[in-house]
């Protein structure tokens, strides 16, 4: 890969790395002093501000790891380095998903219309219950994430070392497809998270589609704000699906670098379509909470206004 080629690359990282960071960091400083003007935070407050949080060490794990591929590859060799940033990439790669989750169950326990026994006994206590989801889904990332950096051993980082070699010994490749093996199936337990998402969203259009039925029936508008909040709740929810297809992919193609030798640019590329993710899910947030989107138009207003005064 030429200087010109990975330094265009890591331009568009920083790139994205500066507009994820600027839409998380906003949703957790709004939310955050929320939280100390009025000395309690709402549930969704709470989600939100855990989602913003981990995907911010995400984006900042995802960005070193671009800069290390390009600037120092041979730190992949030393084994310490690589265990560091494997653990903490698997780590909030887990809570975002877990909290994106967290997310799709609580707008389908608040908005959607059922008369299921357990859902309104889960619909009633959701808001007692998020900070010790959140906390229980810490601990599952934490759980999933360890097994990673164990599995990263002395003879693994020889093999890495070796991947320029065309002339690889039985023993490595075994190491590899083990190591393999071992990392496809920890990244495959996130599919459990995203199942749920996706079943919340089943279930929202399934609600929608009932009140819906039921307006048309009892002769009145198709809008109200019940359809309105099935609509946003949808948009948020599937916009988490999309976005994190193509985050996965994405995070495959990034962890191929350990088995298949001269794949630097094709795990860069990965690498800035896994910061589409976080970055870009946090705007659709954003517009799609009224607290935060009001709190959105006051800062455009202020910077609009200052740079009038300013006659830039």
């Amino acid at each position: 890969m030429s200087d010109e080629v990975s330094s265009t690359l890591l331009i568009i990282a920083v790139g994205e790395f500066s507009v994820g960071i600027l839409g998380n960091a906003f949703i957790g400083l709004v939310n955050c002093k929320d939280w100390i003007k009025n000395k309690k935070i709402a549930s969704i407050d709470l989600i939100l501000t855990s989602l913003a949080v981990s995907r911010i060490c995400l984006l900042c794990i995802i960005l070193l790891d671009c800069f290390t591929l390009v600037l120092y590859p041979d730190v992949y060799a030393t084994g310490k380095q690589m265990r560091i940033v494997d653990f903490f990439w698997t780590l909030t790669n887990h809570l975002n998903v877990w909290f994106a989750t967290c997310l799709s169950i609580f707008y389908f326990l608040k908005i959607a219309h059922f008369f299921h026994p357990l859902f309104l006994w889960m619909k009633w206590r959701i808001d007692r219950m998020i900070p010790g989801i959140l906390l229980v889904c810490l601990a599952l990332a934490l759980f999933m994430s360890l097994p990673t950096a164990e599995n990263l051993n002395d003879d693994f980082r020889l093999c890495v070392k070796a991947k320029w070699k065309t002339n690889l010994t039985l023993r490595c490749r075994v190491n590899k497809v083990q190591y393999a093996s071992k990392k496809v199936y920890f990244n495959l337990l996130t599919l459990f998270p995203f199942s749920v998402s996706l079943i919340s969203f089943l279930l929202l259009i399934f609600s929608l589609w009932r009140h819906v039925r039921q307006m048309q029936l009892n002769a009145t508008g198709l809008r109200d704000p019940s359809t309105d909040a099935h609509m946003g709740a949808m948009k948020a929810v599937i916009s988490f699906l999309l976005f994190f297809v193509a985050y996965y992919l994405a995070f495959l193609v990034a962890t191929s670098s350990y088995f298949i030798p001269e794949t630097e640019l094709a795990v860069l590329i990965g690498e800035l379509i896994a910061l589409i993710y976080p970055s870009s899910h946090s705007f659709i947030l954003i517009l799609g909470n009224n607290k935060l989107r009001q709190a959105s138009l006051r800062v455009l207003c202020k910077v609009t206004h200052t740079l009038k005064r300013g006659h830039f």
